[in-house]
Formats: structure tokens, sequence, C-alpha cells
């Protein structure tokens, strides 16, 4: 992984503090705190407390050096060249320097230099300089020009603090009348109303970096105030699902939240400018939302009175009450205020730049639909309006938030009882570098900041100061704490080790050096014997979805591998996973990290690849791809268990079961078992084995009229924890590791059964159409279990699972139909029973033929009632008899048009439910 332009800001830093060994700020000059923002800006010096006194940045094709006071302009002579050397641009031999007469000191400083000074009594743009350099007292009528002057190439050096305004005028707002912050704050920096503590401060090799930075840049009351005017609740009721958006940026602040801290509405100042994101854009137009956006529009418009563009498609009349002139518009530079949706970025940066000179930004839009069908991108990086308001400390997340009523925060309480991620982030550290106590509240929290910290870490904004302070503070917290060594005897349930966990697995993904990091991760990581440039053969001919392809190898946590990759499949939405198990947690314990498996996006012949938690290597191939006698190699791996049918001999296995990785793989005919080694440490007779599964799945496929050989294997996955349920279907079935006994013991699955198992490959088997969501979604699934329980294991239906004995199933029917026989209540076992009936009176082959009659039809019904009466008339066709009063004794809702259909048919008129009706 590179960092271009963080590197490029390094490289900066060491110009600018070329030659430096410290700065001595102590005297009677109190500097203001900087605020930094954006993706540019970056400190040059920074305080034991943490205040920037001194930073840089870059706007447009220039750049800017800001100082916390004046004095600094004249006190450090070769600080000052250096910042002229790097402010006139790479490859400019214009060393003409402007200075305003309040600061003609640093003319006289440069007498002796290679710049030649020009006094002049304020910016123009006929100056001819190629820097221009200022007190942030004596910016002038000429802002505008200066910022067009920087943006076009030109550098600007200012110096000035702005807390004795501030104190002169207490009813301004510093960051955006403050003279010098009308130009430095366009590119990210802002001379505060806060004091900074002055000191003797040593230059680092690298950019300053404290805990205690991460601050937020204002308290945001009377912005609060002003927005809230009018407005107790925010009305999200309705059928509309928003997104989370997390609120990272020193300069942004949440305006609504759910009762648990989660934010739906949000601003950010940003340059010059402001923006507010609410994240539904269905919200922009609501009639009980009105009083907030009239506010929210005069807040962006700043007292403007100008022109709001609002993007077509969308309703201006909400906003028209505002009294401010509304239309449709697409974005222009001479509006005022910009409306739009969350769903373009093609004027991304031109936003940007109209916000950062002032305009106002007012975006709708949810990130969770986008990353529901985005799979395997990242919804911080890749969605387009994350495109424009990451800069601006704001992020769309894919997690939803519902509908509700919730209560506007109370201005003077909002950092207080608001959950705030930079504030909670400063507080944590706090705790962990220095021992301060956390509130009750803050404690409360600390599992949400964990989940925001690894969302705010995929932001993986190398480029931005203020990312890489946070991934140094995460850092050093990791190393101080450590990480919970979680696992089944030792789980993690405190909100602290939750955070840990969280925080490390994503520390480590960004860090720029993770192999330093691993040991504080993971404390018992032994060496295990490797294999070198080990083959794998690539067959596939994939259908509707990615199918995994084992390698029969493992990574050891942190271990690092390179792939050489046929060229064929580069850049073919192939994929190398690293792990296999694919369930994200959300559990309070956990006996597992939340996510252990890692991919990689096959974009190169050679690929590296590792993951922090190790585990088995696998290509993924996409749909609907066929490839033959390909070959990848793996430089470096642990060799695993692994057994595959018709290829894998005897001898072999009788060595491979041995193998160190902690996981096994054994691949048949139609599906692939993963387990840890210990559970075939002492399997002997693979093939056994292999017979008893291919067997099962062959009468899987039967019962569901399909050929024996699967199109994609199925997978099972055995491990410490799920996400849910005891086990749960999919691809791969996931389970609890005390499956993995039942998953490869032939015996005990003839003697016991194996319900469970069967029951989940029986949920990949439905069909929607034919499955009646909810009342049969955990019934028809069953329907596999008692075929392959019967005609397999040889376990008659009443011994394979309790529910099923003949006492169980009278008693269900009788309270079901004492109980007026209500369709809502028609579910699980009660369901399965009317399918069991069926297939009592007319055997397996029934079902099967009633299956195969589904695979030749299309234009289902879209719902339940539709799907029954096709079922209903379906089957009756299959079978030659009139079964709708049978299913109309079950309360099925069988229409007289279906009746008709089956008019001519014989009806079954000794069907079980007869003594019932």
């Amino acid at each position: 992984m590179s960092y271009p332009t963080q590197n490029h800001h390094e490289s900066a830093y060491m110009s600018l503090m070329k030659g430096l060994s410290e700065l001595n700020l102590q005297g009677s000059t109190v500097p203001s705190d900087l605020v930094l923002t954006g993706d540019h800006a970056f400190p040059l010096a920074m305080n034991s407390q943490g205040h920037v006194l001194m930073a840089a940045s870059l706007y447009g094709s220039g750049r800017i050096v800001v100082l916390g006071h004046e004095s600094y302009l004249t006190a450090f002579p070769a600080l000052i060249e250096n910042a002229l050397m790097w402010l006139q641009g790479d490859g400019s031999d214009n060393l003409c320097v402007g200075v305003h007469k309040n600061v003609m000191g640093v003319a006289d400083n440069l007498s002796n230099s290679v710049f030649q000074a020009k006094v002049v009594e304020a910016y123009s743009d006929n100056l001819g300089v190629g820097v221009y350099v200022t007190d942030a007292y004596s910016v002038g009528a000429n802002v505008k020009d200066l910022v067009a002057f920087m943006k076009a190439g030109g550098g600007v050096l200012i110096g000035g603090q702005a807390w004795s305004w501030a104190a002169d005028h207490p009813k301004e707002n510093t960051l955006l009348q403050f003279e010098g912050n009308k130009v430095s704050a366009v590119a990210g920096i802002y001379i505060s109303d806060h004091r900074g503590e002055a000191e003797c401060l040593p230059v680092f090799p690298q950019i300053p970096s404290s805990w205690m930075s991460a601050v937020i840049g204002k308290d945001f009351e009377d912005d609060l105030e002003f927005l809230l005017k009018g407005v107790s609740e925010f009305d999200l009721q309705g059928g509309s699902i928003a997104s989370e958006v997390l609120v990272h940026g020193p300069l942004a602040f949440p305006i609504g939240t759910t009762g648990d801290g989660r934010a739906f509405l949000a601003g950010a100042y940003y340059g010059q400018g402001r923006v507010i994101v609410v994240t539904h854009e269905g919200f922009l137009g609501r009639e009980t939302l009105a009083p907030f956006w009239i506010n929210a529009i005069h807040w962006l418009d700043e007292g403007r009175q100008g022109v709001v563009g609002v993007e077509p498609g969308y309703l201006v009349d909400t906003l028209s009450k505002s009294g401010l002139n509304c239309e449709k518009s697409n974005f222009r530079k001479d509006l005022s205020v910009f409306v739009c949706t969350a769903y373009r970025d093609d004027h991304a940066q031109e936003i940007q730049d109209f916000v950062a000179e002032g305009g106002g930004l007012l975006i709708g839009g949810h990130a969770w639909y986008w990353a529901q069908t985005h799979h395997g991108q990242n919804a911080l990086t890749d969605f387009s309006g994350n495109k424009i308001l990451n800069k601006m400390g704001l992020s769309l997340l894919g997690a939803t938030i519902g509908g509700g009523l919730y209560k506007a925060p109370v201005p003077s309480q909002a950092i207080k009882d608001t959950y705030h991620f930079r504030h909670l982030l400063h507080c944590f550290a706090g705790h962990v570098n220095q021992g301060k106590e956390l509130s009750k509240h803050e404690e409360e929290c600390l599992t949400k900041l964990g989940q925001d910290c690894a969302n705010y870490l995929h932001m993986n904004a190398h480029d931005s100061s203020y990312y890489a302070q946070v991934v140094s503070t995460l850092t050093d917290i990791v190393k101080k704490s450590g990480m919970p060594q979680v696992s089944d005897s030792c789980p993690v349930k405190s909100p602290k080790d939750h955070l840990l966990l969280n925080v490390a697995t994503e520390v480590y993904k960004v860090s720029k050096d993770p192999d330093a990091l691993l040991p504080y991760l993971i404390k018992h990581n032994p060496l295990m014997p490797v294999v070198y440039n080990h083959r794998i053969k690539i067959n596939v001919n994939t259908a509707e979805g990615d199918e995994w392809i084992s390698t029969g190898l493992y990574l050891s946590p942190g271990m690092k591998t390179y792939m050489a990759i046929p060229p064929e499949i580069v850049n073919k939405d192939w994929k190398i996973q690293i792990g296999c198990q694919t369930d994200r947690l959300s559990s309070q314990e956990l006996k597992r990290a939340p996510c252990v498996h890692e991919r990689f996006t096959v974009d190169s012949e050679m690929m590296q690849v590792w993951n922090l938690w190790g585990g088995l290597i696998y290509l993924i191939a996409p749909p609907k791809t066929q490839v033959n006698r390909m070959e990848a190699t793996v430089q470096m791996a642990v060799p695993a268990p692994y057994y595959k049918s018709g290829v894998t001999t005897a001898a072999e296995w009788s060595l491979l079961r041995k193998a160190p990785a902690p996981w096994a793989e054994l691949e048949f005919d139609n599906i692939i078992l993963t387990v840890p080694s210990d559970y075939v440490r002492n399997l002997e007779c693979p093939d056994e084995l292999a017979a008893h599964w291919n067997e099962i799945m062959k009468a899987v496929a039967d019962l569901a009229a399909k050929p024996h050989k699967f199109p994609r294997k199925e997978r099972f996955v055995t491990d410490v924890q799920i996400s849910h349920g005891w086990m749960h279907a999919g691809y791969p079935v996931m389970a609890y590791k005390a499956s993995a006994p039942e998953l490869v013991g032939v015996n005990n699955a003839r003697s016991k059964g194996i319900w469970g198992p069967i029951h989940e490959l029986g949920h990949n088997q439905q069909r929607s159409c034919w499955e009646l969501p909810p009342n049969t979604t955990e019934a028809t699934c069953n329907l596999w279990s008692v075929y392959v329980h019967e005609e397999v294991l040889g376990i008659n239906r009443a011994k394979a699972h309790p529910c099923l004995t003949v006492e169980n199933r009278n008693s269900r029917i009788k309270e079901y139909v004492e109980g007026g026989k209500k369709i809502n209540s028609w579910s699980v076992w009660l369901a399965l029973e009317t399918y069991l009936q069926l297939q009592e009176k007319f055997g397996w082959d029934g079902l099967k033929k009633v299956f195969a009659a589904y695979h030749q039809m299309s234009n289902f019904p879209k719902n339940n009632e539709g799907k029954m009466n096709l079922y209903a008339e379906t089957f009756s066709k299959t079978v030659g008899l009139n079964l709708t009063g049978f299913f109309k004794a079950w309360g099925w809702p069988i229409e007289k048009a279906t009746e008709e259909k089956l008019s001519n048919l014989p009806p079954w008129s000794d069907h079980p439910m007869a003594q019932y009706v």
C-alpha cells in the first residue's frame, strides 16, 4: 500500500523545517491555536498540549503557511526563508516577494537572501510576485483576489492570533469573520480564538502528532441555537430508511441523532462556507421539517440573500418559505447555496471549492442501498456523496436509521450530551495515556466509538494530515493497551475491549508498518513449517454466484505471501480471500474478532496478500466464468489438512491430516467441509466420509429435482462463533465448531442423525416461487431433513426429530383448528405438517414432480396468496386430483378461479384434514 500524498506532505514538512532543531516560542507573545481541516493542511509546530501553532496547506495550485502569531514572521528568519522557498512552488523561479507594510520587518530580514522583497500597501494582481506575506489583520478588501492568486499557484505567508480580536468582537464568528481566516480557512487552516501555550518546541523529523490534537474546534452552541429555533423534534416517520452519518471533522457537528447517538443530520464549516447533510433526500421536501430547513438555508446563506439553487427534480416549495430566492438549477458558481443529492459527484471538486470560498451546501442522500448493491466496494471512498463530504468532516455510512420522532438537542448541552466521534476519541485517548476517568455516558459510547474508528479508517485518507493523526493516536492506544486476546475461553465483553478489538484490527490494515504492530496484537504466534512455490490448478465453470477455490494452504496471523496470477484472470473481478469465516459479528460477547477475513481484488499478476488473523487461502472466481488448465503459484504458505476426492491419495492424506495449519478442508463431489484441524487428525478413511456425503448430496439434488452435480459445491464452515443462530444457511453454511463431529463422523450421523446441517442445506434449496415467507421459511427446508434421514440414513421422521412424533403432530393440528385456523400461526412445524401430509399421500415422487414442474415455469406471483393458489393448482395437476379442499381445510386462501381451473379433476375427499372440516 502506498501513501503518495502523505509522503508529499512529509517532504514538504522536511523542506519547511530544513536546518532547524528547535523553535523557541517562549516569551511575551501568546499565539492562537490553529484548527486544521480538509486533506491538505498539516501542522509544522505542535506544543505538548496538542495545540497547533504553525501549519501549512495547499489550495488549488498554490500553497500557504500560517503562523499562530505575527511576531513569528520576524522571530525565525531561517524558517521564513524555508517557507518562502516552498511557497514559490516547484519549478518556479519568481523570487519576488510581496510584503505588507505592517510586517516590513520580514523585508529587512530578506535583504541578504536570494529573495527580492517588495513592501506594499495591500495585495493586488499586478504585483508580479510569487509569494505574498502579510499579518492576519491586514488582509483587507482584496480577499477574493488573494485567494484567486493562491488558487492559481501563488504562495501566501500569514501570521497572527485571533483570541484578542475575538475578545473585542464577542458576537462575531471568529472562524468566518476574522480577517486572516478569510484567506487561510479556504485552505483548511483556521486561526482560532483559543490561546495556544507557547513553549520551546523541538523540531521533529516528521510531521508532529499528538492524541491531544483530536479535539473539536468549536462548541457550536450558537450554530445550534440558530438552526434549532422553533424546532423541538425531527419527524422521520414513514417508510424512508436513512443512513447514519459519521461526524468526524474538527468543525463538524451532529444536529439530529437517535437516542443512541447515531446522527442522521449534521453540519460543518468548510473553508469560508458551510454544509449540512441529511441522510435521506426525501426529508428535504418534508413539510414537518420545514421550520428546520428554513433555518438551515439562512444559516448556509450567511446573510448574503443570494440565490438558492435546487437540483432539478426536487421540490423547492419548502425551501422557498425561507424568503430567499430559490430556483431549480444545476450547480453554478454564482449561487449562494446549492441544494443537491448525494448520488452524483461529477462536480465534486467544484462544489468543494464553492463551499471553501464561502458557498453553502445542503446535500441529502443515503449510502446504505449503494453499500448493499456494490459488494466488495468501499462506501467511504467509492460512494459519490462521500467524494464530496469526506473532506468536510462528514461521511455517509452503510448503516441504517429507521423512521421515528427524534428530539432535537439542547444547544447548551450538545457537546456534553451528544455523541461526537472526535470528543470521545480525545477522552478515550486521555483515559489510556493519562488515566483520566471516563464518565458513565462516555463508557456507554465506547463500543460505538470502536465501530466509528473502524469506519473512519476505511476512508483510507492517507493524504489527510488529520487521518494520519487519528491513525497515530489509535496506534499508540493499541500499543499501550494491547489487543484483547479473544478466544472461546477468553471472550470479550466490556465496551473498552470491544473498542480495542475493533480498532486494532483496522489500524493494522492501514498501518505504514504493520509488522512492527503485529507483536502488540497477536501475543501467541508460533512459527509453522511452510511450503514454497506451491501451484494451484484452476478449473472452474461458475454459474450465478462467486465460487471459492480451495488451495489447501494457510497463512499465519500477519504472515505475508506473494501469489503469481495467470494474466488471463487479472482485472476480471477475481479475488483472493484469506480466511474461511466471512460472518461479521455484532454480539455483545465476542469469542473472536467481528471480522476475520480479508479480500484482495486481483489487479496484478503478482499479488501480495495477508490477514491479521491468518486463514486459509482461496481464489474467488466471479459468476459466469469458465477457466481451464490455469495455474496460480503461492510463494510461501503453511500446508493445511486438505483432502479432495479423486485427487488426494490415501498415502498423501496420511501425511496431510497432520499438516500444521489449524483449519482443515474436505472437498467431496458436491460439498466442502471446513473444520478446525483437530477434528480430522484421526480421520483415517476420508473416502468413507466422501461416499457418505456424496449419497446425502445426491438425495438433496433428487428431492429438488435437479441434476446430481451441483453447479457450485455447497460449503460448510464451523467456527467458535457465527453471526446468528446455531447454524445458518448461505455460501458457506455456517455452524459452531461443536457441530464439526457430526459433519465428519459417518457412524454418528447414521445412528443419531444430522438434522441441523441438512436443515441448512434445505434452506439453500428453497425457491421464492413456491416459498411463502415468513410462514414456511423454517418449514419447507425441513422436507430435505426428513427425506435425507429416511432415504439415506434410515432414520424414521418420528425419530429424526422429537417434534415429528405422532403425538406432537396431532396436537399441533388440533390446536390450530381450535384456534380458528389463522394463517398467521401456520408456520414452522405446523406448516411442515401440510407438506408432510401431501408426501404421505403422494410419496416423495409427488413432491419431486411438483418441484420439477416449477423448473419449467416463469412469471410467478409476487404475493403469498398468489403463490398458494399456484401451488395448489400445480400439485393438483401433477397428481391428477383436485386438492383445493385439502388446502382450504388448512386455511389457505384458495380463490374461486383456482377451484374452477381444477373442477374437472376428481376431488381428494379423504384427505387428513377432512375430519376437521
